[in-house]
């Protein structure tokens, strides 16, 4: 993989990540990054955190979110980059996800509790260190108590689809997210298409109809993006007329298949969002 200057998909302990937004600024700087998105899983709450402190850094931090939506049955992920953080019908998608994604957690917990183990509910949520509490957070949970040995086996035997923790949410539509990012005077980047499980032409289908719902631009560059999957994205961003986007995807400095600033290259022949947000 190669190192960047800049990095538009990253996660804080604001949502499922491992480091304090500030810390995870500090360690993106030394990684040589000079310009941030921070986007934690449905919460901006770690981005005006580190506004609020008065970070000093040579990073330039821009505004972002990773916003859980769906597709008909399929659950997706969009990017907002450089938002308005102060826009009102952002922030009430925001808090609604708040409750949604608590409403989730109590059922996991129940549904875990059903299954024998201990009730999971109020450890989860000190695993979330306040941030949005997440399927990892339980899982972590398990992990301190001493039930698994990794986060892995968390999901092989509870968290993963179709196990007891796997709880269905009715997330906001595709059309609903991309609407909510251009009112907000952001930019909407589909996240890493190739690992939604959908086949090649699944994935061409996703892509179409985010473009026709007024999508700006796709993540082409990515940790595990094969070469093969990138040539694809590429001539999707072509025919789509669609900007393409990189980041690591960070959540946890452990992780050793990526790093801040880490991911293959997005293409030089295609529009980055890069040149438009400077």
């Amino acid at each position: 993989m190669l190192a960047h200057s800049y990095d538009f998909h990253t996660h804080s302990t604001a949502s499922d990540g491992t480091l304090a937004p500030s810390v995870l600024i500090e360690k993106a700087c030394e990684a040589g990054v000079k310009l941030m998105a921070l986007t934690d899983h449905d919460s901006m709450s770690g981005y005006k955190a580190l506004v609020a402190s008065g970070y000093s850094s040579d990073i330039e931090l821009i505004s972002g979110v990773e916003l859980t939506c769906k597709l008909e049955k399929q659950v997706v992920h969009v990017v907002g980059l450089n938002l308005d953080a102060a826009h009102e019908r952002l922030n009430v998608h925001l808090l609604n996800l708040d409750q949604l994604r608590m409403d989730r957690a109590k059922a996991i917990a129940l549904r875990l509790q059903k299954a024998g183990l201990p009730d999971l509910l109020d450890a989860a949520i000190n695993c979330s260190n306040g941030g949005q509490i997440g399927r990892p957070h339980f899982a972590q949970a398990l992990l301190n108590l001493g039930l698994v040995t990794d986060q892995q086996q968390a999901f092989k035997k509870y968290l993963g689809a179709g196990k007891k923790g796997d709880v269905k949410v009715e997330w906001p539509s595709l059309a609903t997210v991309i609407d909510i990012i251009r009112e907000a005077a952001g930019l909407s980047v589909l996240a890493h298409p190739t690992k939604y499980n959908l086949t090649l032409n699944k994935v061409r289908y996703l892509v179409a109809q985010y473009s026709e719902l007024g999508g700006d631009a796709l993540e082409v560059g990515y940790p595990a993006v094969t070469v093969d999957h990138q040539r694809s994205l590429s001539a999707l961003v072509e025919k789509h007329q669609l900007m393409a986007s990189g980041g690591s995807d960070f959540h946890n400095p452990e992780y050793h298949w990526t790093g801040l600033g880490c991911f293959p290259g997005v293409p030089n022949s295609l529009p980055h969002v890069l040149d438009a947000i400077c």
